[in-house]
């Protein structure tokens, strides 16, 4: 039995309960992020849920799902041989196992490490249907999990949608040799990662669109400010106000120096600032 995930299928309307499974898993996702371990059930779990009224909600596959393009001509060609049911849930506790080890050495990026497990878990294809929804979920489980939080705010999967010939061709070249162990992940690698650092400009695009108002950036720092408990740096405070230039950090603290609320302990760009007093105090 085949299983069309490049090419372009004829399209059909979504099943109204499945709309809602998939929204059901992505609020878990969203709320729970903590809770949720890169895990076998974790998997099986959100596709019951997005795959939410058909027979094969939360079970792994039991029947070949070769990857296949058909033509208009109504010739067919198979793209990828997918692991076979029967090895199956194997290859999915070695590839959870794999990416708990990658996570706990730290040898590579770990952006790195999530990008290759997506590669994995679309060349082992563990569900008849619903694999590249199950991958797109966990991805976002993972970056979230990293504290790469963009997803909350700019649509992931929408960007995989609007670049999807990208997809499609980047996965296919990077599963070719993947059963040999003779694949180049680097192509689908760096698609993904293209893909969550479009997002990071997209947010970044919209908050330039909106106009703080009046006295914002200024509060931001003196709450900053309240934070630190001994003598900052300009660095420091920097890190503590995201968003907020150097400059504008700068003629606050003359503000608030000149107001004896802060003192400067040094000279140049590394010196220490403290506050006068135990508590900030505005105004």
């Amino acid at each position: 039995m085949g299983t069309i995930i490049f090419g372009k299928p004829p399209l059909r309307d979504r099943n109204e309960e499945e709309v809602r499974g998939y929204r059901d898993a992505l609020k878990i996702i969203h709320e729970s992020t903590a809770r949720l371990p890169v895990s076998l059930k974790t998997v099986t779990d959100l596709h019951r849920l997005c795959r939410s009224g058909t027979g094969d909600a939360g079970k792994l596959k039991e029947k070949e799902g070769d990857i296949i393009e058909k033509y208009p001509d109504g010739r067919v060609r198979i793209r990828f041989r997918t692991v076979s049911p029967k090895q199956t849930k194997p290859f999915m506790k070695e590839l959870i196992s794999l990416y708990d080890r990658c996570m706990e050495e730290k040898a590579i990026h770990p952006l790195i490490c999530l990008a290759s497990f997506n590669l994995d878990f679309l060349c082992i294809h563990p569900f008849r249907d619903g694999n590249g929804r199950v991958s797109r979920l966990l991805l976002l489980l993972q970056c979230y999990q990293l504290g790469y939080e963009v997803g909350r705010y700019i649509s992931l999967e929408r960007l995989i949608e609007e670049n999807k010939e990208r997809y499609y061709e980047t996965l296919e070249q990077s599963s070719a040799g993947w059963h040999e162990g003779k694949h180049d992940p680097w192509p689908y690698i760096n698609y993904l990662l293209f893909v969550i650092k479009s997002a990071y400009k997209e947010f970044e695009s919209r908050l330039g669109q909106i106009k703080s108002p009046r006295g914002t950036k200024t509060q931001m720092i003196e709450a900053a400010l309240d934070r630190f408990r001994e003598s900052f740096s300009l660095s420091q405070l920097e890190d503590a106000c995201p968003g907020v230039s150097r400059d504008m950090i700068r003629k606050t603290l003359r503000n608030l120096q000149e107001k004896g609320i802060v003192e400067c302990l040094g000279r140049g760009p590394g010196a220490a600032w403290r506050k006068k007093g135990n508590s900030f105090k505005r105004g």
